[in-house]
């Protein structure tokens, strides 16, 4: 990461802008408090490769993609883990005179010579970029399976013990033990750098099952020895500080891993099954930056819709869907957009996923009867002007939050339904009166994630007959196509069979996967007049999504065939998250 000096300089050096474009930009990035380089690259105004391709030219230094090397294990190694994870930098290639190295900051001169001096060789310095040193990180936990075989190829007796005190103290060494905490603190740091949102640690009858969801998609990572469980599980335990000879019913806390760049808190839910005890571990990274509006993938009609409805002073907006969907991270980029000085804003949730400043957050503790309804009607003696209120779960609690929006409160919400128009109807069902539904809705969003095509090994592709065949079991594909075209994405001429769509081939920096990180797809039904009436008239869903529909809202699906049709997910994802 250059700062706003250096990269000021390198850009006007090399021409990529001049100083009265950079002054612009400078003061947008400063607007939206962002440094300049994460701003010009978040816009997309350059892309990262050309902003340390710029740099390379500046320092006169060769410039490098990690992604197109294999680095040997004996090269990697030249630089420990800590040392290149601090100073940013990784050996990639070395003969009898030289190593070759990597690096984000060329100036960094003292590990450079200190390099020299440990190898004896002469170092050649390459300037890459961010993603491609992140990316190259990873190698050191390649051979991942290799390390474990060793950890646990030691002492594999049994880990029984007594009652009592001594099977207390028994379970506190094993937590202690130097080859449990090593697998561990590795699982942790590996899933870190996969990016996983969830570890899944399984006991079976004979080994343990190590999963993460990654994209959304539970991956196996590898499969450790039966016998290193009562450590992994004790060692797990004194982190999140809950009871170690507690083994017949379900725990949950957390912990927290602070990095030199990062800090990751680990929500720990603990409960017993046939072969032991099993463990999930939730991966929140705290300086994850939240996403703007237009970042999560709204079509541009749905987001003015969105832009004009979280305007208004009062009312309801709810977001519904799975869990893991996507709902908390929308509620977070609608209160960003919300948070202002001028604005009390408050929230309860369960639980707290992100820390916001300017806004107050409180968390749910059922155990003392501090729940989602007691904090709501609590925080209404706070005079707030938006309350969020992390899930609507009963009738009461849905019931107080309607008051809230009917009595001047900007209100918040998710709901678990499929659609957006069931929500409504949903609500009725609860015992909440139509006509409260009808004047205090605003606007009902329903999401799902869908995997991104990893953009360095798109390809296109036509559908053949029998896909189309297969399309049209599951779904209206005529309907689908002529709202394609209606949207300007398709014409009115283009056959089935002439269609353009896209996939990963599985490339390097995907894993072989062919796709990488997730966006939304959405549809967003606006509670106007119309819909109103039919809420009013205690409508069935389909007949408010039939008028929703002929009033221009994009259902899930098309969303995610437009936002597939533009190459941005495959027809396969929307699919598999649309399907009921």
């Amino acid at each position: 990461m250059f700062n706003e000096n250096q990269l000021i300089k390198i850009l006007t050096k090399t021409k990529t802008f001049t100083e009265k474009e950079l002054d612009l930009h400078a003061k947008e990035a400063k607007k939206r408090n962002l440094s300049l380089e994460d701003y010009l690259t978040n816009q997309k105004i350059l892309k990262e490769g050309q902003v340390y391709n710029a740099a390379a030219s500046f320092f006169n230094l060769p410039f490098i993609d990690l992604a197109n090397e294999t680095i040997r294990k004996d090269i990697l190694f030249l630089i420990p883990e800590p040392i290149a994870t601090t100073h940013k930098i990784i050996a990639f290639d070395k003969n009898d005179s030289e190593v070759k190295i990597a690096a984000l900051n060329p100036q960094d001169l003292e590990i450079f010579e200190f390099l020299r001096k440990k190898t004896g060789l002469e170092i050649k310095i390459y300037l890459t970029t961010p993603e491609s040193m992140n990316e190259s990180f990873k190698n050191y936990h390649k051979g991942l399976k290799a390390e474990f075989k060793d950890m646990t190829s030691g002492d594999n007796t049994d880990q029984s013990c007594d009652e009592g005190e001594s099977k207390d103290k028994k379970l506190k060494e094993l937590a202690q033990d130097l080859p449990v905490i090593r697998i561990v603190d590795t699982l942790l740091e590996y899933a870190i750098l996969e990016n996983a949102s969830d570890i899944h640690i399984e006991p079976t009858e004979k080994e343990i099952a190590v999963r993460y969801r990654i994209d959304g998609v539970l991956k196996n990572v590898m499969t450790l020895p039966k016998s290193v469980h009562p450590g992994v599980v004790a060692r797990i335990k004194i982190l999140s500080n809950l009871k170690l000879d507690e083994h017949r019913l379900p725990q949950d806390g957390r912990f927290k891993i602070s990095g030199s760049d990062q800090k990751v808190s680990f929500r720990v839910s603990i409960i017993p099954i046939y072969d032991g005890e099993k463990i999930v571990l939730r991966l929140l990274n705290e300086k994850t930056s939240l996403l703007s509006l237009k970042q999560l993938g709204f079509h541009k009609n749905a987001l003015e819709v969105v832009k004009k409805n979280i305007e208004k002073p009062h009312g309801l907006i709810l977001v519904t869907g799975p869990t893991g969907s996507g709902k908390t991270t929308t509620l977070y980029a609608i209160l960003n957009v919300l948070n202002k000085p001028e604005v009390n804003i408050t929230t309860i949730e369960d639980p707290i996923e992100y820390r916001m400043t300017g806004i107050n957050q409180s968390q749910v503790n059922t155990k003392i009867g501090y729940t989602f309804s007691s904090g709501l009607r609590a925080y209404l003696r706070q005079d707030p002007n938006i309350i969020m209120v992390g899930e609507i779960r009963d009738k009461e609690t849905a019931e107080i939050a309607i008051h809230a929006a009917l009595t001047g409160h900007l209100v918040l919400s998710t709901l678990h339904t499929n659609d957006a128009p069931t929500t409504l109807p949903r609500l009725s069902e609860m015992g909440i009166p139509a006509f409260l539904v009808s004047t205090t809705a605003n606007i009902v969003i329903a999401q799902r994630l869908v995997r991104k095509i990893c953009q360095d090994c798109i390809e296109s592709y036509t559908l053949t007959k029998t896909d189309i065949e297969r399309l049209e079991k599951q779904i209206n594909l005529e309907s689908l196509l002529k709202t394609m075209a209606e949207e300007g994405i398709t014409t009115n001429k283009q056959s089935k069979e002439s269609l353009l769509f896209y996939r990963g081939k599985g490339c390097k920096k995907c894993g072989k996967e062919g796709y990488r990180g997730r966006v939304g797809i959405y549809e967003v039904l606006e509670v106007n007049h119309e819909i109103s009436e039919l809420i009013l008239k205690e409508a069935p869903a389909d007949q408010i999504m039939q008028k929703a529909k002929d009033m221009g809202m994009l259902t899930i699906l098309e969303d995610g065939f437009i936002k597939a049709k533009s190459g941005i997910t495959t027809i396969e994802e929307v699919l598999r998250v649309t399907k009921e």
